[in-house]
């Protein structure tokens, strides 16, 4: 079980172009970059792990009016019962003409034998 596959299950329905860490082909007008942000044990019982916390932060690239985009990211996490822990505009690229958006997931995944 992994966040990066389960927030690629949501958004690729979505159509927009996506990758994970970062997006290596000639960027469209609008993309998607996800990069892993943390992994810890959210929860011990007996001295062992029972639950792996897993977040990823999804970085919406646009150049024109990311307002709709935004929102279909938004209702397609919430959708797959993701957790949404943070959304942020994080500002306009003067010098790509990119304006950046990214929304901060995560889930929980019982432990697997390691």
């Amino acid at each position: 079980m992994s966040i990066l596959a389960d927030v690629n299950k949501a958004l690729t329905p979505l159509g927009i172009p996506l990758e994970t860490g970062v997006f290596t082909d000639t960027a469209p007008d609008k993309y998607i970059v996800i990069v892993p942000l943390n992994d810890t044990f959210g929860l011990t019982a007996d001295n062992a792990p029972t639950y792996d916390v897993q977040e990823v932060r999804i970085s919406l690239y646009c150049k024109g009016n990311y307002g709709a985009d935004k929102n279909r990211i938004i209702r397609a996490l919430l959708s797959a019962d993701l957790t949404i822990t943070s959304r942020q505009y994080i500002g306009y690229e003067n010098d790509t003409g990119y304006h950046h958006y990214v929304v901060d997931v995560a889930n929980h995944y019982e432990m697997e034998d390691l």
